[in-house]
């Protein structure tokens, strides 16, 4: 059986693999399965998700719903801190999000995050040496497939390593 980590890491080269992972997700994560996000493309510091321009995620006047753009928002963060640190050693859970709506989006979308190998040493790695747990601010962008800007989100995880988590599983 193929774990996770090993699929994250073969997506970024492999369509094959990157098919698999996006099938994979809509079943690990059954609430964002209407949704249809799909990855299309995964780096070590990065991800571009489609948000589909369809029924299941559009509002009352025809385009996509804020609640799936705020959802897209969140899913590509936490695939890049999933992806950037070893979920065995460390917990992330989402603490607030803040979401910017910039321009409706009438057609198919993409959310955009990225981060720097600095920015998870200066951000995550080095607090996380002399503090029980951390927050961090991830902002994030959607633009639709004529580039206009729709969203920009804030969204905060706090981040801890599991052998100082009180609460059982």
């Amino acid at each position: 059986m193929l774990d996770t980590s090993t699929l994250l890491e073969r997506a970024k080269t492999s369509k094959r693999h990157l098919a698999l992972l996006n099938f994979g997700l809509a079943r690990m994560i059954p609430f964002n399965k209407p949704h249809g996000f799909k990855i299309k493309s995964i780096g070590d510091y990065s991800v571009e998700v489609i948000i589909p321009y369809k029924k299941a995620n559009l509002n009352h006047i025809k385009g996509i719903h804020a609640c799936a753009l705020a959802t897209a928002s969140e899913y590509s963060t936490g695939l890049v801190l999933l992806n950037c640190l070893n979920p065995k050693k460390y917990r992330i859970i989402m603490q607030k999000m803040e979401m910017e709506y910039h321009y409706q989006a009438k057609m198919d979308t993409v959310v955009v995050f990225k981060i720097s190998e600095d920015w998870l040493n200066k951000e995550v790695i080095e607090p996380l040496k002399t503090t029980e747990s951390i927050v961090v601010c991830c902002e994030v962008k959607a633009f639709d497939t004529e580039e206009n800007h729709l969203t920009t989100g804030h969204i905060y995880w706090q981040i801890k390593d599991w052998s100082k988590v009180k609460t059982k599983l």
